[in-house]
């Protein structure tokens, strides 16, 4: 989810009055706070619930029920249940429903957004635009029902050969914390056009939005086509080892995506995986340097603390420019100050929780322990109104080598490496010794050489000149550790039906 906020200056003041208005009363939480399956909200089988804070202050948001191990099974049974209605369902009318899905989205909008940052902790300027991106990808994929197509193979006058595409059955989505809603509800797009039914286990850090969502969609559809289970790691293992479940989709970490494999082995379900990056942004001598400062600080997503697992958190800076572009950089870095969600002035807001600013913190520690020089924050901000939220600036490291942590490891978090490099083959061969391959900016003013370059990077979505841009319809997805399958295009609806082959003789 990568939508750039659609309100006015105007809408913001708005918006921050509502946002003041829910923090007193809280009218717009969901109301529904067990887990939602077969239509109907229920209480958990075994008794248990988490309090919802704020990143940003730690207040107390709400208390919701959670699920455990014993709540997956009635909830796949109702699901299953529902895929068996849904998948009769006429394409065209799946998509008049998926389109009234968005509709819902779009006209709760403004409180959607609000929920959104203030579970999330990411700023109320840019979460409009993000809820207005999940509507437009139901709509995309409602758009593309007609698409899921099969092919006829000749044969000869005595018999035909063609195939169909059918859904697979009840499909799993594991969301994580940095777009909610985008991700519990925009990545349901693509399996409900195909005739799934989906179980969404939204973000343990984040759930308000997917439950709202639920709410929202509650009467709209077949009982069971769309669930909500919210609940932590077992509840999330489990999910994945039930035997009804038959493709599990999941945006995470590398390391839960590993789990999920071998978790899904045991019954060989498909799996779709968006996973980490570690992503380079490489900059050639005859770039300008200003551009370059600039979209090191876009591609970096400094707004959500660079929790994006598109963010080009390297950045490998040709000898010749690379003084000008570090001198550059703290114009651009300034425009992202930490503050609380609720201003609309906010340009960075909160990471989700105290465990991510921990991890933040331990990598900012073992880069000063490994001798990178330290340009730009790396220090929590003083600001006593910030004082109880988890905040950290945007953190610029230089002359850093490939033998650093934070030249290795994704720290998903706004912590970025500058390297600088003289040599394009060695420099090729640093940019892809990760384990991960998602993402790539090359920035040169040389076609030929951009080209070459593209060709030799391993990630799977890059831009020439350009970072952060995604379209609908652009196949998004990553080589080597990043994941497995590609989303927002007509892949990702077709990777969500299975081919079935008919043989007809027609001597008989």
């Amino acid at each position: 989810m990568h939508a750039a906020s659609l309100s006015t200056a105007g809408a913001f003041a708005a918006l921050a009055l509502e946002f003041k208005k829910m923090s007193d009363t809280s009218p717009n939480f969901p109301q529904g706070r067990g887990l939602y399956y077969g239509g109907a909200w229920h209480e958990p089988k075994q008794s248990g619930s988490v309090e919802v804070r704020s990143p940003a202050t730690d207040e107390l948001l709400c208390t919701i029920n959670v699920g455990s191990a014993a709540d997956v099974r009635p909830a796949v049974e109702a699901a299953h249940k529902g895929y068996l209605e849904w998948r009769d369902v006429r394409p065209m009318e799946r998509a008049r429903l998926m389109k009234e899905m968005g509709v819902r989205i779009r006209s709760n909008a403004r409180e959607l957004a609000l929920i959104e940052s203030m579970d999330g902790g990411n700023p109320i300027s840019e979460m409009m635009g993000d809820v207005l991106g999940t509507a437009a990808m139901l709509d995309y994929f409602a758009g593309l029902v007609t698409e899921m197509k099969g092919s006829s193979v000749p044969y000869g006058p005595e018999a035909v050969s063609f195939s169909v595409r059918e859904p697979y059955g009840v499909v799993a989505r594991i969301a994580p914390y940095n777009h909610p809603l985008g991700f519990s509800v925009a990545k349901a797009a693509a399996p409900l056009a195909a005739g799934n039914a989906v179980v969404v286990k939204p973000p343990e850090q984040a759930p308000l939005s997917a439950l709202r969502a639920a709410e929202l969609f509650d009467g709209l559809l077949p009982a069971g086509v769309f669930n909500v289970l919210s609940g932590d790691r077992d509840l999330g293992a489990a999910l994945v080892s039930d035997p009804g479940i038959s493709i599990v989709a999941l945006v995470g970490s590398v390391p839960t995506g590993k789990a999920v494999m071998r978790a899904a082995a045991d019954s060989l379900k498909r799996v779709m995986f968006e996973l980490g990056g570690k992503n380079a942004l490489i900059a050639f001598p005859d770039s300008d340097p200003e551009k370059i400062a600039r979209a090191m600080v876009a591609g970096m997503n400094y707004t959500w603390c660079g929790q994006s697992c598109g963010s080009v958190s390297r950045a490998f800076v040709h000898e010749d420019i690379y003084d000008e572009v570090l001198a550059r950089m703290p114009q651009y870095l300034e425009k992202h100050k930490p503050g609380l969600p609720s201003d609309p002035k906010t340009t960075m807001g909160a990471l989700v929780d105290r465990q991510a600013l921990d991890r933040v913190t331990r990598y900012i520690a073992s880069a000063h322990e490994d001798g990178a020089r330290l340009i730009h924050g790396g220090v929590p901000p003083e600001d006593p109104a910030l004082a109880k939220g988890c905040f950290m600036p945007p953190t610029v490291f230089a002359d850093v080598t490939m033998g650093m942590k934070i030249a290795r490891e994704e720290i998903f978090g706004p912590v970025q490496a500058v390297i600088k490099w003289s040599d394009e083959a060695e420099m090729l061969r640093q940019v892809n010794q990760v384990e991960y391959g998602l993402t790539c900016a090359v920035w040169t003013r040389d076609v030929a050489r951009a080209h070459r370059i593209i060709s030799r990077v391993e990630a799977g979505f890059c831009w020439i000149n350009d970072v952060a841009r995604h379209a609908l319809g652009s196949p998004f997805g990553g080589y080597k550790q990043s994941g497995i399958g590609r989303e927002e295009c007509l892949e990702e609806l077709l990777s969500f039906t299975q081919e079935k082959n008919v043989w007809i003789n027609l001597n008989n």
